[in-house]
């Protein structure tokens, strides 16, 4: 399994190469195959592609300014199976937020929330963390089984944000990421590390690929 870490290259909301004010680490978890890793790509790239499940873990590192703030975020991708939960629950420690996604074409998806919502509340470190649940697929709105009022129902139930999102069409996607991180910047426990790394968890793979992310 190889780890693909990605710098800030270019992009209109890019910091390039300046030194971060702040420093988080996101985290993407939901079920397999509702698109986190399109997510990832769309935001941090600005791309999209149809890919395959995600084996354990993957990470970009995105730099931008938000609101006038130099923010570099770290963004773990999860793997959505079962059979690789014991290694990436490891992955919630120290996370400042945290993004819930479900396919709203498919109902078990939305349903299984309740499981993630569970383990994250679990296996979160930080007293203090931000959510966001994100409805993702709103392209496929003939295929859809669950409203966006359910979503914000259960949004409001978990005390997470919410939104809807089209990792195919970009919809949703740039605010999903920043209106996380702009609620992280309102919290100030949440800012008591900024300047120290990331926690650095080693991943084991056959190789290491360096590529560049147009954040």
């Amino acid at each position: 399994m190889a780890v693909v870490t990605s710098a800030a290259a270019a992009g209109g909301a890019a910091m390039g190469a300046q030194t971060a004010d702040y420093s988080f680490k996101l985290l993407l978890i939901g079920d397999s195959g509702v698109g986190k890793s399109s997510l990832l790509l769309r935001f941090a790239d600005g791309g999209f592609e149809e890919l395959l499940p995600t084996i354990g873990v993957d990470f970009k590192v995105c730099n931008r300014v938000i609101d006038s703030r130099k923010v570099k975020m770290t963004v773990w991708d999860t793997a959505g199976q079962e059979r690789f939960r014991t290694m990436t629950t490891a992955y919630y420690r120290g996370a400042h937020g945290v993004i819930l996604v479900y396919d709203v074409t498919k109902r078990e998806s939305f349903e299984n929330l309740q499981v993630w919502l569970r383990e994250t509340n679990q296996y979160t470190t930080r007293s203090q963390f931000v959510r966001m649940i994100v409805g993702n697929k709103l392209d496929q709105e003939a295929d859809r089984q669950v409203s966006r009022e359910e979503g914000e129902r259960f949004a409001r139930l978990a005390a997470s944000l919410f939104c809807e999102s089209s990792a195919k069409n970009s919809e949703g996607v740039q605010y999903a990421f920043e209106e996380l991180v702009r609620k992280i910047l309102e919290v100030p426990e949440l800012l008591d590390t900024v300047g120290r790394p990331v926690d650095n968890i080693a991943v084991k793979g056959e190789s290491n690929e360096e590529s560049s992310c147009a954040c």
